[in-house]
């Protein structure tokens, strides 16, 4: 029997100049080329995925601060699985196999299930596809609440995406978003909702700009979107290549990184990528109303299946 290596399964996909493969292990977007040209950071094989590198997050992305939240009268407590910061981190499929129910020369649909556990008792189906055309990658993820009560549900990619070569300090952004949601500088828990211009240097790239040295940790949201109802953020270098990503309205909210990795140049991957992760809620949506703005919590009701959320990465130049 031939082994499997260390991100599972390898699923290719091929479609016109785009190349994809995407690992089992959280249903894993390991590379995406055009041309040969990396879209995302990638990582190997046989590697252990840094961090969440390519991950599909379920039943929520981004965080619940401090593991805890309170849903249906009760209070639940998640393992915390961001130690350093004592919240409990990009949901509960990270790390977990996903088996393939479809598959084809360019598109591969992987299943996996959330059991029942402390700090989230529901059983939730997941399925992601991953579909690749001349029009770049799109992936969609849907989710059903297989429990005898409602389920709290959130979800959304995690790439880092590559505009060239060098550092992201070369590239230029552009976000379309008007709000930022500020956070605790030392554990990124979420404050206040502010207009991007609380501090234009470092959010406001509504109008396309040069990174530069800002870091950023953030999520964003009253998103502008065209005329199909998508928002699309562009990162491009000095020749004005480089990639773009676009989702529709089930993610109102978009969290940026500039992959400052404990803020260490020497660490391996720092600002190699910008992570750029649509998300269908906020950061900390478990604990919705503990805030004075629509966190986007999704609510599963049994046997219900949530219609989706969609993203596409596509070359630019």
């Amino acid at each position: 029997m031939a082994r499997v290596p260390v991100s599972g399964e390898q699923h290719v996909l091929r479609a016109g100049e785009y190349d994809a493969i995407v690992a089992s292990v959280g249903a894993s977007l390991r590379s995406l080329t055009y041309r040969g040209r990396d879209l995302v950071v990638p990582f190997d094989a046989d590697e252990l995925r840094p961090g969440f590198r390519g991950a599909t997050l379920a039943p929520w992305p981004n965080r619940i601060v401090d593991g805890r939240y309170t849903f249906g009268g009760e209070e639940h407590q998640v393992a915390l699985s961001e130690p350093n910061r004592g919240h409990a981190l990009h949901g509960l499929l990270g790390w977990s196999d996903f088996s393939v129910t479809d598959k084809g020369p360019s598109h591969v649909t992987l299943a996996a299930t959330v059991e029942p556990q402390v700090g989230y008792p529901w059983r939730v189906e997941v399925e992601t596809t991953f579909a690749l055309s001349s029009e770049g990658l799109t992936q969609s993820v849907t989710a059903r609440n297989d429990s005898a009560t409602s389920a709290p549900w959130g979800t959304g990619p995690h790439p880092y995406l590559v505009a060239g070569e060098g550092l992201v300090d070369g590239w230029t952004l552009t976000l379309p978003a008007a709000q930022v949601l500020e956070v605790t500088p030392d554990r990124l828990s979420p404050t206040d909702l502010s207009p991007v211009g609380v501090d234009a240097d470092r959010f406001d790239f509504r109008v396309a700009r040069p990174l530069g040295a800002v870091e950023i940790d953030h999520a964003f949201t009253a998103l502008d979107r065209d005329d199909d109802g998508l928002a699309t953020v562009t990162v491009t270098d000095a020749a004005g290549t480089g990639v773009a990503m676009d989702w529709d309205a089930t993610c109102p909210w978009v969290q940026i990184h500039t992959a400052d990795v404990d803020g260490d140049p020497a660490t391996p991957g720092y600002r190699v990528g910008l992570a750029v992760e649509p998300m269908t809620c906020a950061p900390d949506a478990f604990n919705d109303t503990a805030y004075p703005f629509d966190a986007g919590l999704t609510v599963l009701e049994p046997g219900v299946q949530h219609p989706g959320a969609r993203w596409r990465i596509r070359a630019i130049g």
